[in-house]
C-alpha cells in the first residue's frame, strides 16, 4: 500500500475480509505496521471452510460491481485468497497473486488447495522463490505470467526489525517470572493436522515436554489451538508442563522481537520457516513437508514432522552448537 501511494495514476482500495477475527491479531497488525485503515472490512469471521470462502464471495461480490477495478491483488493462500480470486475473475477482472507457485504436494492441507487453484485462475503470478517459478511452468502457466519477485513479507520484516528492537517483551515476560535468563524458545502452531488431532498434538506434546526441562518455551497460542486443548482433554497435560508459557496473541513487533531472540523456533507455520531464516535463527517444522524449500535446502529449517524421537533429535541437533 505504501508503494501504491507513490503512484499518482494507481487507485489503490484496501478491503480486509475479516477472516482473521482477533482484535490482536488483525487491528495491532494493521496500527503497528502503519499499513492505512481499510477501505472496506467485510467482516466475515469464523465458519468452516465452505462457510467461511461462501461468505467472503458473497461480501466482497458486491465491492467489485460497485468500485469495477482493473486489477484485483490477493496474497498467499487462505480461504480469503481463493474466494476475493474467483469473484474477480468471474467479474472479469484481472487477478494477481503474491506468493504464487509455492507447493507443499500435500492436498490435505486447505492452504495447498487454495494456491494450487488460485495460481490456475491468476493473470500476473508474483514468486518469492525459483521454486515457485519452477512449480508454475511444471503446471503449465504461461512464462510471461510469472514474475520472480522476492517477498513482501520480508521487506516487511526488514524494514521493522530495528523497531521491533525496541520492544519491551522479553522485560515484561522476566518480570512475570516466565524467563530468568536470556535463553528460550519460541513455539507457534495452529495448523488443522496438528491441532485438531488428539494423538498427533499429544505426541507434539511428549516432545514439548523434553525440550522444556532444557529451555523455557514461549508459545503465543493461536485462539483456535486453545480451544482444542479443552475440547481434546489436553488443557491439564499443557498445564502440568511448567515451562512452557502460553501467551496471549502478541503483536508483529513483539512477535518479531521474540522470534529474533530466541535460541530456536518450532512451528508448523510457513511464513516463519522464511522469517527465522533471515534472522539466521534454527527452525524446527512440525510437519511432514514445506511449500518453502528453500529454507530447508540451506540448513536453516528442519522438517521434522510429529515424531517426538525426531523433534527432540532435532533440537540437540540445533542447540548443541
Amino acid at each position: 500500500m505504501a508503494e501504491y501511494s507513490r503512484h499518482e495514476n494507481i487507485h489503490a482500495i484496501l478491503v480486509h475480509t475479516g477472516q482473521h477475527y482477533d482484535d490482536i491479531m488483525s487491528n495491532l497488525f494493521f496500527s503497528e505496521l502503519g499499513i492505512p485503515k481499510p477501505d472496506i472490512n467485510l467482516e466475515v469471521g469464523s465458519g468452516s471452510h465452505a462457510v467461511q470462502t461462501a461468505e467472503i464471495m458473497k461480501r466482497f461480490e458486491p465491492v467489485l460491481i460497485n468500485h469495477k477495478p482493473d486489477v484485483v491483488v490477493v496474497v498467499g493462500d487462505v480461504n480469503s485468497t481463493i474466494a476475493c480470486g474467483l469473484v474477480a475473475v468471474k467479474l472479469g477482472a484481472k487477478l494477481a497473486h503474491v506468493e504464487a507457485g509455492l507447493r507443499s504436494f500435500d492436498r490435505s492441507m486447505p492452504e495447498e488447495i487454495n494456491r494450487v487453484l488460485t495460481d490456475s485462475i491468476s493473470d500476473f503470478l508474483f514468486c518469492t522463490e525459483q521454486s515457485g517459478v519452477d512449480n508454475l511452468i511444471k503446471e503449465g502457466i504461461v512464462k510471461e505470467k510469472i514474475h520472480l519477485v522476492g517477498h513482501v513479507m520480508i521487506d516487511t520484516l526488514l524494514s521493522n526489525l530495528e523497531k521491533a528492537k525496541k520492544s519491551t517483551i522479553i522485560d515484561q515476560l522476566r518480570k512475570q517470572g516466565c524467563l530468568d535468563g536470556d535463553a528460550f524458545a519460541m513455539l507457534t502452531m495452529h495448523r488443522p493436522s496438528n491441532v485438531d488431532d488428539p494423538k498427533t498434538f499429544s505426541r507434539i506434546l511428549d516432545a514439548l515436554e523434553v525440550i522444556q526441562k532444557d529451555l523455557p518455551i514461549l508459545f503465543p497460542i493461536h485462539p483456535r489451538t486453545r480451544k482444542n486443548l479443552d475440547a481434546l482433554g489436553l488443557q491439564d497435560r499443557m498445564d502440568s508442563l511448567r515451562n512452557i508459557h502460553l501467551m496471549d496473541p502478541i503483536g508483529y513487533l513483539d512477535f518479531l522481537k521474540l522470534n529474533s531472540c530466541a535460541k530456536v523456533v518450532l512451528t508448523d507455520s510457513g511464513g516463519i520457516q522464511e522469517e527465522t531464516t533471515v534472522l539466521k535463527v534454527p527452525c524446527i517444522t512440525l510437519r511432514e513437508n514445506t511449500e518453502r524449500p528453500i529454507t530447508a535446502e540451506i540448513g536453516s529449517n528442519q522438517i521434522v514432522g510429529t515424531d517426538p524421537e525426531k523433534i527432540i533429535a532435532a533440537y540437540r541437533n540445533v542447540t548443541s552448537g
